[in-house]
């Protein structure tokens, strides 16, 4: 049995390391260490027992951190940029293969289309996420594209988009409505408020702070 926890410590370690989510990395890692300080104890190897002591408590301080900015406004900030702007498209461009494992056909809106806003969600200088709403007029628009990169995607951060920045209410939009591939993600489109109206995902927008 302590053999049998030696090596699945080790493997959650090994598979922690692997993961380009940050949360899901810290998990791995932290039950990986844990185990790992069971091992150590169990045949008084105090060296790999301190050091795998600390890795878990800097697991801890990592985790409540980004628990706790999970749903803190604070946390990130939402970028109106225009539907051609070079740096969205590059954005787009260095994820458009992410982004078709969700949305197949999603393309990057062409340069003569004004009907479009466009967002970038940032956490400090980084790029976490972009947000593509196509106008359909009378307060009505239509969410093309929400993508949030693979690093941050168990933090949710297209909920500060549609709660808390108030970026619709400013153009006038009072309801949104999950495009059509969009609109398979409802575990997703769930947590960001989202909900089911007679086959359309849709979600209502508050007034402007």
């Amino acid at each position: 049995m302590l053999e049998i926890i030696g090596w699945v410590g080790s493997a959650l370690v090994i598979v922690s390391l692997a993961q380009a989510r940050v949360l899901r990395f810290r998990w791995l890692n932290l039950a990986g260490a844990v185990l790992a300080v069971v091992y150590n104890v169990a045949l008084a190897i105090w060296p790999f027992f301190a050091m795998n002591l600390i890795i878990a408590a800097i697991d801890v301080y990592w985790l409540r951190r980004l628990l706790t900015a999970r749903h803190d406004p604070a946390t990130y900030s939402v970028v109106e940029v225009g539907p051609h702007d070079g740096y969205l498209g590059h954005v787009i461009g260095v994820h458009l293969d992410d982004i078709r494992t969700f949305q197949p056909t999603y393309s990057a809106p062409s340069d003569t289309d004004s009907t479009r806003w466009a967002f970038l969600v940032q956490r400090d200088a980084e790029t976490v996420g972009a947000v593509v709403v196509r106008d359909e007029g009378h307060g009505d628009a239509v969410v093309e594209l929400d993508y949030v990169t693979e690093r941050f995607r168990d933090c949710t951060p297209g909920e500060f988009v549609y709660a808390h920045s108030g970026v619709f209410a400013e153009h006038g939009v009072r309801r949104l409505r999950a495009g059509d591939e969009l609109a398979t993600q409802t575990d997703y489109l769930r947590r960001v408020g989202f909900h089911d109206e007679a086959g359309s995902w849709v979600r209502e927008v508050g007034a402007a702070a």
